[in-house]
């Protein structure tokens, strides 16, 4: 059988569909449909046959770049669509491309264009939901436990190595990362700094290297990191911000005993390297689905606040103004659970 699936959400979501694809996969070639922003993170994945880009925010934009998607969609010979992301613009392109089995979230926009609908069940991590729209109708029972998979090459390894060996770090060095960034302004926990600078002084924690990963706009918060750390006379911070590849960053995920990530990417790239990791949730919650797979992971929120959820995503404000739900969760708290999370041995 001949798969496709469109996931052209956001790069976690593409992230948490690798585990339908490797169950596709045990059935016949799968074929993707991705942003260019994400085409890149299934490099090299095994279960997947080919990548057919679809820039909708760019060339892609319009009924043209429909229906050249649905036309590269077609040559593949697909007979079943998996809609991972269900917008109406993507049921358009497995409609356009004469894909007779098309299958998404019964909660999708785009389920007017399906041929079997699927319920979405919120008590399930996405991960589990996505693995779910390749189940049969009438066997939507129990959902294994599963965890992302991804396939960094040798050269994004020799690219960490480089990296590492230019700043400094020991190839038995231990790494401790941090990801203070997200697209989502109230997503970023406001305390990194603060935490990078008790790490240093840790006596359990001190000859731990921090590491810094991010896109290159994340740079003047691994800035405000690097000069914490420096002022209390901790080790030099790997700054890595913009200098690595989505699989880059995972790569360099292999080497560090723990990971303090937002709600954002990074943690997704995490679990799928099964990276010890913490996740901070603020105007979010890990009840989203949306949680770290790690083997050992942690989850920690402001769970009292009656103002929370707020947003789906994280709003660029508090509505309230008072982001408690990020302020009030202290350095204190995460480094005590950085010592109860991080790997004692990781390499």
């Amino acid at each position: 059988m001949v798969s496709s699936v469109l996931q052209t959400a956001f790069l976690g979501d593409m992230i948490l569909t690798t585990p339908l694809l490797e169950r596709l996969a045990t059935e016949g070639p799968v074929h993707v449909v991705a942003t260019p922003a994400n085409a890149g993170i299934l490099a090299n994945h095994p279960a997947v046959a080919s990548i057919i880009e679809f820039d909708k925010r760019g060339d892609d934009r319009g009924v043209r770049g429909i229906r050249r998607v649905a036309r590269a969609l077609r040559d593949t010979g697909a007979s079943t669509a998996y809609l991972a992301q269900g917008s109406l613009r993507t049921a358009a392109i497995a409609r356009l491309a004469g894909i007779p089995h098309r299958i998404g979230f019964a909660t999708s926009p785009g389920r007017v264009l399906y041929t079997r609908a699927v319920p979405f069940q919120p008590a399930l991590h996405h991960a589990q939901r996505l693995w779910q729209l390749a189940s049969p109708p009438g066997e939507m029972g129990d959902v294994p436990t599963l965890r992302p998979s991804l396939y960094p090459s040798a050269d994004e390894y020799n690219r960490v190595a480089t990296l590492l060996a230019a700043c400094g770090v020991g190839p038995d060095e231990p790494l401790l990362a941090l990801a203070p960034g997200s697209v989502w302004a109230t997503k970023r926990w406001p305390s990194y700094s603060e935490l990078a600078a008790a790490i240093a002084g840790d006596a359990t924690l001190g000859n731990d290297r921090v590491v810094i990963l991010g896109a290159a706009t994340d740079a003047p918060l691994a800035q405000a990191i690097t000069e914490a750390v420096a002022a209390v006379g901790g080790k030099p911070v790997v700054d890595a911000t913009g200098r690595l590849s989505l699989l880059g960053s995972a790569a360099l995920l292999m080497r560090a005993r723990v990971l303090v990530s937002n709600d954002s990417a990074p943690l997704h790239l995490a679990s799928a390297m099964n990276t010890p990791t913490i996740a901070l949730f603020g105007p979010t919650m890990p009840a989203f689905g949306f949680g770290p797979l790690s083997t050992r992971h942690a989850t920690l929120e402001q769970a009292a606040l009656t103002c929370r959820p707020c947003h789906a995503h994280g709003p660029q404000r508090c509505p309230l103004t008072h982001w408690k739900c990020m302020r009030e969760l202290t350095a204190t708290r995460v480094l005590d659970q950085v010592r109860l999370t991080r790997s004692p041995n990781r390499q």
